[in-house]
C-alpha cells in the first residue's frame, strides 16, 4: 500500500488558465479517498499528475517518501481505470485481464492463472472467453478493472468509472468496488461529479472548486460540517437550503449571516408549531419511494424538504414548515465560509 502526499500542487497550461491553486492533501496507505467537484474543477488533472500522465511544474507529488514529479508512469507502481473502458474488441476477456502481464514479461501459464484468479474476484469467471462485444456494460467495466487489479499495484485511480452506466449497475458496482478494496487493502483515488458516489464509497472526501480544494475530511464530516456555503450546497440531496437571517426572525441570528438547512432539518406541519417556522404552500412533490422531495412557496423563497407519503398534511396549500435551527449551519454571507454558532453569538 502506498502513502501519497501532494504538496502545494499547482497547473497551468500554456497560454490558459491555471488549473489547480495550490493543493495539498496526504493520502494514507490503504485508505478510500474520493475526489468529487463539478466539471471543470481539476478533479481529473490532479489525478493524471498523480499517475504521471501529465508535469507537475510546480510542487511535489510525493510516493512512499519519494518525490514522484519526474517518475516516468510506469515505475510509479499506479493502475488507472478510466471512464472508457478501453478494451481490445479482438481479444477475449482473458485476454484482455492478461494483456499487462504479458507486456512486463509473465509467463503464459503464469499470466492465465492470474487472469483466472482476478476473473473470479470479479465474478467474470462464466465470461473469460467472450470478447467485450459480447458483454454488457458493467461486465465491460469489471474487465477494464480485472486489468488493472492483474498488475497487483498498491495504488488504483479511478477517474469516473461509473458515469457511462445506468443508474442499477452504477449502484451494483459502487458496492463491488467498496468490497473491492476491502479485499485488496489498497489505496484508492476515485474522481467523481457524483456526490452519492463520493459519500458512500470514501473514506475521506476532497471536495474541489475551480482548482482549489475546499474541504479534504470523512464524509460524515463533510455533510454535519461542511466548510463553507459551496461544500453545503454540493455534498448532499436534495441541495441544502439556504436563507437569509431576516427571513427567520426570532432566531437570533446576526443579519450578516446565512443559514442552511437541510431537508432532514425541517418538518411539514398543518398547524403552527412552537419555535421557528414558516408559513408554506407546496408546489411540486417528487415521489421517490415511500418519501416524497417536497418544493414549497415561503415568505423565504423556495424550500425544499423530505417527508414520509404518510406524514403529509391533507392540505398541502396552506401548511407549515418547522425549523430545527439545532441542525441549521450558519455561513458568511459575504465569503460563504463556515462560522460557528457560537461565533455567530447563538
Amino acid at each position: 500500500m502506498s502513502r501519497i502526499s501532494l504538496k502545494n500542487i499547482r497547473k497551468a497550461y500554456d497560454h490558459g488558465p491555471t488549473v489547480l491553486h495550490g493543493v495539498s492533501m496526504d493520502i494514507e496507505p490503504g485508505e478510500f479517498i474520493v475526489i468529487v467537484g463539478p466539471s471543470g474543477c481539476g478533479k481529473s488533472t490532479l489525478l493524471r499528475l498523480i499517475a504521471g500522465l501529465e508535469t507537475c511544474p510546480e510542487g511535489d507529488i510525493i510516493i512512499d517518501g519519494r518525490r514522484a514529479n519526474d517518475i516516468s508512469p510506469q515505475d510509479r507502481d499506479i493502475a488507472m481505470i478510466f471512464q472508457n473502458y478501453a478494451l481490445y474488441p479482438h481479444m477475449t476477456v482473458r485476454e484482455n485481464i492478461a494483456f499487462g502481464l504479458e507486456l512486463r514479461g509473465m509467463a503464459r501459464k503464469a499470466r492465465n492463472e492470474r487472469a483466472v484468479e482476478v476473473a473470479g474476484m470479479l465474478q467474470l469467471d462464466a465470461y473469460l472467453d467472450r470478447k467485450p462485444a459480447a458483454l454488457s456494460g458493467g461486465q465491460r467495466q469489471r474487465v477494464a478493472m480485472g486489468r488493472a487489479i492483474a498488475r497487483d499495484t498498491s495504488t488504483f485511480l479511478m477517474d469516473e468509472p461509473l458515469s457511462n452506466l445506468d443508474n442499477a449497475l452504477r449502484v451494483t458496482l459502487r458496492r463491488e468496488i467498496k468490497e473491492l478494496h476491502k479485499a485488496l487493502k489498497a489505496t484508492i483515488i476515485y474522481v467523481t461529479h457524483d456526490q452519492t458516489e463520493a459519500l458512500s464509497l470514501a473514506d475521506r472526501i476532497a471536495v474541489m472548486k475551480g482548482g482549489y480544494l475546499q474541504q479534504f475530511d470523512t464524509p460524515e464530516a463533510i455533510y454535519d460540517r461542511p466548510a463553507n456555503r459551496f461544500v453545503a450546497s454540493f455534498i448532499g440531496a436534495p441541495e441544502m437550503n439556504f436563507l437569509t437571517a431576516a427571513e427567520l426572525p426570532g432566531a437570533g441570528i446576526p443579519a450578516d449571516m446565512t443559514v442552511g438547512l437541510r431537508s432532514d432539518a425541517l418538518t411539514l406541519l398543518a398547524e403552527k408549531p412552537e419555535g421557528i417556522a414558516l408559513p408554506a404552500r407546496v408546489t411540486l412533490s417528487e415521489m421517490t419511494g415511500s418519501d416524497v422531495v417536497l418544493h414549497c412557496e415561503t415568505p423565504a423563497g423556495r424550500v425544499t424538504l423530505t417527508a414520509h407519503r404518510s406524514a403529509l398534511p391533507a392540505d398541502l396549500s396552506a401548511c407549515w414548515i418547522a425549523c430545527d435551527m439545532k441542525a441549521a449551519h450558519v455561513f458568511d454571507s459575504e465569503t460563504g465560509a463556515r462560522r460557528d454558532l457560537a461565533v455567530a453569538g447563538i
